[in-house]
């Protein structure tokens, strides 16, 4: 005969096994999901974990989400990119060469100590794809000097190479998006930071870091410095214009984020959508470091 099992005793397991089962599906869900939580940045009333930065962290919060006026790109005319990092999750290039975008950076690392869990993917992704491709840092200058940064950087994939599909890389300073606007630096401290940071990495890479940034942040953080408008192409970044401002010292742009919400065949979600200013010619100069 089976031994007996109380009523009670049963219901406990049967509890049990459902639990488990839950909690087991749970797992395979985060594990396996490709949702769309997968592919999208916190929200602005959510704070953001250190090292999980991305480039237009600080800008939304000087600018607001809905600066962006929407979805809709406001000028797709000319060379186009987008700018990635592990919040867009799984990209398909192919679609993305595709849909007309002709040029990508991506986050490689953050700090001293960070580097982009998606970083290699996109970068090798992106080069099969044949787009031209690139690497950004994004600044930390509260948690070291610059040149340390810099060596980070360029020895954690923002290095150069002459072959006509790598852009050099980028300082991705602007508004910190886990405390005091400047980091806690003075704007003497800051110019010293971004020239420490500027001087290695040429030293390392022979190129010129691209600054990406707000006219905001830029006056504010460094007084309005005019001391590297003849040395770093400018990245600015400004959303829902049609013009955007320029930082001090700054002649013109070279890239212009010019949208947080743009959408490109291929990433699921928001993607950042940039212009280069100048012909296709000219960005491949600019890679060649011929410009």
């Amino acid at each position: 005969m089976p031994a007996y099992r109380s009523p009670s005793r049963r219901l406990r397991r049967s509890r049990g096994a459902l639990l488990a089962g839950a909690l087991a599906s749970t797992a395979a869900l985060i594990l396996t999901g490709t949702g769309t939580a997968v592919a999208a940045p916190p929200a602005p009333d959510e704070p953001v974990r250190s090292g999980h930065a991305w480039m237009g962290a600080g800008t939304r919060i000087e600018q607001g989400p809905a600066s962006t006026g929407g979805v809709t790109p406001m000028d797709t005319s000319g060379v186009q990119g987008i700018d990635v990092s592990h919040w867009q999750g799984a990209i398909n290039w192919g679609s993305v060469k595709a849909a007309g975008i002709d040029f990508a950076y991506m986050k490689a690392t953050e700090g001293t100590t960070y580097k982009d869990s998606r970083f290699s993917a996109n970068y090798t992704g992106s080069y099969n794809a044949g787009l031209i491709r690139g690497a950004y840092h994004f600044a930390r200058p509260d948690v070291s000097n610059g040149a340390t940064q810099a060596n980070y950087f360029a020895s954690g994939g923002g290095g150069w190479s002459k072959d006509g599909k790598t852009l050099p890389g980028v300082l991705d300073i602007e508004h910190n998006p886990y405390g005091a606007m400047c980091y806690g630096l003075s704007t003497t401290q800051m110019r010293t930071w971004i020239n420490d940071f500027y001087n290695t990495y040429k030293a390392r890479t022979t190129r010129d870091a691209v600054i990406y940034t707000t006219a905001s942040w830029w006056n504010t953080c460094t007084g309005s410095w005019t001391g590297m408008a003849a040395k770093s192409p400018l990245w600015v970044a400004h959303w829902g214009t049609s013009s955007p401002n320029i930082p001090s010292g700054f002649p013109t742009w070279t890239i212009w984020q010019y949208s947080a919400t743009g959408r490109v065949a291929g990433v699921s979600g928001d993607v950042d959508r940039n212009k280069f200013n100048g012909s296709f010619a000219r960005l491949q100069a600019l890679a060649n470091n011929t410009a």
